[in-house]
């Protein structure tokens, strides 16, 4: 089922185009994950989910619903964005930033309802930050500060959440703990997850639907070991990588890779083989 659908979506900044004519699900209930290089589109795609870039062209449409129709706080009721480099006002405690979340339920007039407080507490509890809540977010470390700000997204009480690169700039530990942290909330608590991650491992660790793209356009959707592939892994990066499966079996492993030197390029295999397939064709770009 899905949660989002894109259909024929160009999008881009003033005259640049870096989205055109991209067609995707995001699967309700899952982890997605996107990847892709640097400049791909990746950003500019969960920009323009949300609102924040207007599509050029094609449509976009939440749990059946065009967002083109909506409203923007009607919007925000659904689906919440974490950017990649959020900024908080200097001052604020955990507790302050976290109530921010509630903002789209605000009226004019009147503070924070008992259904408003309720939640905050809630997603206090949630990302285990009793003992910090009335800290100065500024006095945390940057992993403790990227809880709070999944804390403040997950008060806005939306089935929907969008991260830019949730582990940008933490630690491997600190890395670990906030996508167990995503992946506790989508089980636990059945959120539709969709974010962009660069690290490829984590990726296919913890996305149940993997999204790639390159140059604004979709090169593999599906399963980590559907998607993530020698063939879609040279395309997507440039790269021809070993790969092994996990321990479970589950997901793929990149142990190595090396960048595939520019007059090559890996073409795809159409026989039934391993993920390390040696049949393929090298062509000339």
């Amino acid at each position: 089922m899905e949660a989002i659908a894109v259909k024929e979506l160009s999008a881009g900044y003033e005259e640049q185009t870096v989205i055109e004519k991209l067609d995707l699900s995001i699967l309700k209930g899952k982890i997605n994950i996107i990847v892709g290089s640097n400049g791909c589109g990746k950003s500019t795609l969960l920009k323009s989910i949300v609102g924040v870039i207007k599509p050029q062209n094609g449509h976009i449409s939440i749990n059946g619903k065009d967002i083109a129709k909506q409203k923007e706080k009607v919007l925000a009721t659904q689906i919440a964005f974490l950017p990649q480099e959020p900024i908080c006002p200097s001052g604020l405690t955990v507790r302050e930033l976290v109530a921010y979340g509630r903002f789209p339920y605000q009226k004019s007039f009147g503070g924070l309802s008992k259904h408003d407080r309720h939640m905050i507490d809630w997603a206090i509890q949630e990302t285990e930050l009793e003992d910090l809540s009335d800290r100065k977010v500024e006095a945390l470390s940057q992993g403790q500060r990227q809880r709070v700000w999944i804390a403040m997204t997950i008060a806005q009480e939306t089935d929907i959440i969008l991260l830019d690169e949730p582990t940008t700039y933490l630690d491997l530990s600190y890395q670990q703990e906030i996508l167990q942290l995503l992946s506790k909330l989508n089980k636990q608590a059945g959120f539709t997850i969709v974010m962009v991650l660069h690290e490829l491992n984590n990726a296919c660790r913890y996305a149940d639907n993997i999204i790639g793209l390159k140059h604004g356009k979709l090169i593999c959707q599906g399963s980590p070991c559907e998607a993530i592939t020698r063939e879609s892994l040279s395309e997507l990066y440039g790269i021809e990588a070993k790969l092994q499966l996990s321990e479970d079996k589950r997901y793929p492993i990149c142990l190595e890779y090396e960048v595939i030197k520019r007059e090559t390029l890996l073409i795809g295999c159409t026989k039934k083989c391993d993920l390390n397939c040696k049949h393929r064709k090298i062509a000339p770009v």
